[in-house]
């Protein structure tokens, strides 16, 4: 995806969990966030949003503490939070393509991360703020969840702080029917070494079973399914029952027990 791409889908991904969170109110339960109301939700997020946009407008080239979540509740805090979401829209669209500033996982370039890591905070903490409604949740695009899905595999759980570790080497594939995207996760006692893989037609698993992949390797795991349904499901805000497992089912346990991205 363009930076471009990224910053417009962050726009509309804003909105929507500003329009969610007011439909639900304040205090209604987010199910895919144990113990959050809508306001964690808000408090959380907004406060996000600012701390990444003081990278992009100030230029830090080093760590730099968040602001805190704020005391506001109610239409107050909706409003924080839309303010707050499109001061960050906004930095990034103003930003020159050379901007040098703090990051922490690879990227093309400051502005790519940004872009693409708001894009991705905020798309799931609105799958959140609909899932406290109850009915079903805005598509994500399959480019869109594909992406997000290298993010995540190859970029936070490539880095050292990681906690998806097992004392026996294991092999998880992923499997995005819908695009031409395969990943294959090795995981060990060491941080998780993802590879992704182009197959054109990426559909067919080959032998029908999780053993074997593109170049011959055996797997121990394979979940399958459209892209937007992995990056939910990876992202533990679907259950494992919305894609298709095949293999050792111990292995998607290492996953959904250590995976979480904590603040």
């Amino acid at each position: 995806m363009e930076i471009t791409e990224h910053i417009a889908s962050l726009s509309e991904e804003g909105r929507l969990l500003a329009a969610a969170a007011q439909q639900a109110g304040p205090g209604a339960s987010v199910p895919t966030c144990p113990g959050w109301q809508i306001r964690h939700l808000l408090r959380h997020t907004g406060m996000v949003h600012r701390w990444a946009a003081g990278f992009v407008t100030e230029g830090y080239t080093t760590p730099h503490p968040d602001g805190g979540e704020p005391d506001l509740d109610g239409d107050e805090l909706l409003d924080w939070f839309r303010a707050g979401h499109r001061h960050l829209v906004r930095s990034l669209e103003a930003a020159p393509a050379d901007l040098e500033c703090w990051t922490f996982m690879p990227a093309p370039s400051p502005l790519a991360f940004w872009s693409r890591r708001q894009l991705n905070e905020t798309t799931v903490h609105r799958v959140d703020a609909e899932s406290a409604l109850g009915g079903p949740l805005t598509t994500v695009g399959a480019d869109r969840a594909a992406d997000g899905i290298d993010e995540l595999l190859t970029g936070f759980h490539g880095r050292p702080k990681s906690r998806v570790r097992s004392s026996v080497p294991r092999t998880l594939r992923v499997r995005a029917v819908d695009t031409d995207a395969v990943w294959t996760v090795r995981i060990s006692d060491a941080p998780p070494q993802t590879v992704r893989m182009t197959v054109p037609g990426g559909a067919d698993g080959g032998d029908g079973g999780p053993g074997t992949e593109g170049g011959g390797d055996r797997v121990d795991c394979e979940l399958s399914g459209t892209a937007e349904g992995l990056y939910l499901t990876l992202w533990n805000r679907l259950p494992l029952a919305a894609v298709t497992l095949r293999g050792d089912r111990s292995v998607t346990r290492l996953w959904t027990d250590n995976s979480a991205v904590t603040w």
